[in-house]
């Protein structure tokens, strides 16, 4: 009987026996509980009529032609889509090797023959209760993990918005135009895809590192919010204090950035964010600040960064200078690859020059 032809707001129950009265019995007692019953003649046919049917709780007979029902139940258990679906075997075996076997599969009950139908009845009955039950907590659980995701989206959301307010801050601190958090974002996911088609990157750069990166790296220069705003609006050379000064700016947005996340999961945004805003003006050959890193010590996010803000530094105007051609700037940076750049990442950014923005 086809699913449509019953009621739909009852419970279903599929019957799989092998023994045409059996089925019948089973039926009657079903029915007469106000259930709704279908049939299969063995464990085979009753596979094929799972997703039909969609029963609530199988009956089924251990032994049977095709496929047993020690083989329906493990079979069944197996599928995500099924395993929850309580199987109650029916037997005239009652020896307590083949009820521990039917548990072990999986089973939830044990029915011998003859059929007492107030047995029939009780066994269902408790088993149809504790499968809504269990379907109840699992759809509580379901939206409640929706719900704190959710919640937890909305934070990091949140958190991000501020983060983003005080790295423009920053920026305006630092003379950077309304265009650089913009480009910079976009030059380092360019640069990052890029990488990703080289041999010598496609290991470390997944999808989501770039979809990472591409939100972290306008964090780099955050720490600038606290250096005085004199100091780069400067024309002219540095003093050496107000060097020292200008270079307290990558340990204080680190720190920062930790001090944010202090006592939460330190999740890959934040983890890149203090990388890169701590060592993206750690140089190749070691000579760079705060660390004196060099090479592979230096994370691969802030020697990504370093590169993409030192050119658009240079394709920027600044209170000091007009800005660079894009020919001119890489012209610059050519004298420092393998000093300050990874000089295997610029090649990659050279090559995709006609792309930046």
């Amino acid at each position: 009987m086809a699913v449509e032809e019953k009621d739909s707001n009852r419970a279903r129950v599929l019957i799989v026996d092998d023994v045409e009265t059996n089925r019948c019995i089973l039926e009657m007692i079903i029915e007469d509980m106000g259930l709704a019953a279908f049939q299969a003649e063995n464990g085979a046919q009753a596979i094929k009529c799972l997703p039909e049917c969609r029963p609530h709780l199988i009956l089924s007979d251990i032994s049977m032609p095709e496929l047993d029902g020690y083989e329906l139940c493990r079979i069944v258990k197996a599928d995500a889509r099924t395993r929850d679906i309580p199987i109650i075997f029916i037997s005239a075996f009652d020896g307590m090797e083949d009820i521990i076997k039917g548990f072990e599969l999986g089973g939830a009950d044990y029915i011998t023959k003859p059929f007492i139908p107030e047995v029939v009845k009780a066994r269902v009955g408790a088993h149809l209760h504790l499968y809504e039950v269990n379907q109840m907590l699992a759809e509580t659980n379901r939206r409640l993990q929706a719900s704190v995701k959710e919640q937890i989206r909305q934070l990091e959301q949140e958190k991000k918005n501020v983060l983003y307010a005080m790295a423009r801050a920053a920026g305006k601190n630092s003379s950077y135009g309304t265009e650089h958090i913009a480009r910079l974002s976009s030059n380092c996911r360019l640069l990052s895809q890029s990488m990703q088609l080289s041999p010598l990157f496609e290991q470390q750069i997944s999808d989501t590192y770039i979809d990472t990166i591409e939100l972290a790296a306008p964090l780099c220069d955050v720490g600038n919010i606290a250096i005085p705003s004199g100091i780069f609006g400067k024309r002219g050379v540095f003093t050496p204090e107000e060097r020292r000064i200008m270079e307290t700016h990558a340990l204080t947005g680190a720190e920062l950035l930790s001090d944010i996340v202090a006592g939460n999961d330190y999740n890959d945004f934040m983890q890149m964010s203090v990388d890169i805003a701590r060592s993206h003006h750690e140089n190749w050959d070691g000579s760079g600040y705060p660390q004196g890193l060099k090479g592979a010590e230096i994370p691969l996010a802030a020697q990504i960064v370093a590169v993409v803000s030192v050119y658009n530094g240079l394709t920027e105007k600044r209170p000091h200078r007009d800005a660079y051609s894009a020919s001119e700037a890489f012209a610059i940076m050519q004298e420092d690859a393998g000093v300050k750049f990874n000089p295997d990442i610029f090649q990659i950014y050279c090559k995709i020059s006609r792309q930046l923005c």
